[in-house]
């Protein structure tokens, strides 16, 4: 078995860092060089694409920054680096990936790109309150957690996983894992006017929950992991 790691918020992020000490195998690093977030299912068709060999870390067999996209990083990882990969894990994304951002993120994207090549997956975010920093050790446990209970999952072909870590106080039990549908609302959407144009300013902690979805399960303190087919 061959897994990598990729994100969108680029190879020296601290969640692709607690998502390798969450790993029970070495793996394969291959992420994009520079911050690629809200990038969707962007890829490079019409440049070069550079392959930056750095030093591998703890629980990696190598590690490779990649010019472009996570869907590169993936398509380079299958046609290039590792053509026999076997699991993609895409994350710890910094701030969620609930319900309708599945469409706009490349954490997520990654991942897709794996299922369309038949090759399961998951993508792991840590939502993020802004009134209080990330615990990166706690989601590399909830990690390890959540990659241990999924393996054991039946995936249809052309199957994913998507999981959504909640934003804990300092002290808090850990969460349940509770399997969710995707919400169906749309983020809230405003903006402010400045000089230069329009600004956005959309709440997120706004959104509109939709009892039982992914976006509840996560706000409500638990670990939101949705089964999404390509």
């Amino acid at each position: 078995m061959t897994w990598i790691l990729t994100n969108d918020d680029g190879i020296d992020a601290p969640g692709i860092a607690a998502l390798a000490q969450a790993m029970e195998q070495p793996a394969l690093l291959i992420a994009p060089q520079t911050h690629h977030s809200g990038c969707g299912h962007q890829v490079t068709t019409s440049a070069p694409i550079t392959i930056d060999q750095r030093p591998a870390g703890s629980n990696l067999l190598a590690s490779y920054g990649i010019g472009g996209t996570p869907v590169d990083c993936v398509r380079v990882a299958l046609q290039h680096l590792c053509p026999k990969l076997t699991w993609v894990f895409s994350g710890i994304n910094m701030g969620g990936n609930l319900g309708s951002d599945i469409y706009v993120s490349g954490t997520v994207a990654a991942v897709r790109e794996a299922a369309l090549h038949r090759i399961p997956g998951i993508a792991l975010s840590q939502y993020h309150r802004r009134d209080r920093p990330i615990d990166w050790s706690r989601s590399t446990r909830w990690a390890k957690r959540v990659i241990q209970h999924l393996q054991d999952q039946p995936l249809p072909s052309q199957a994913f996983w998507n999981v959504n870590f909640p934003h804990l106080p300092p002290g808090a039990p850990d969460p349940e894992i509770i399997q969710c549908p995707l919400s169906r609302q749309p983020l809230p959407v405003a903006y402010r006017q400045e000089e230069a144009g329009l600004v956005y300013v959309g709440n997120y902690h706004g959104r509109d929950r939709e009892l039982g979805s992914d976006v509840d399960i996560c706000f409500q303190g638990n670990i939101a992991v949705t089964q999404i087919q390509v």
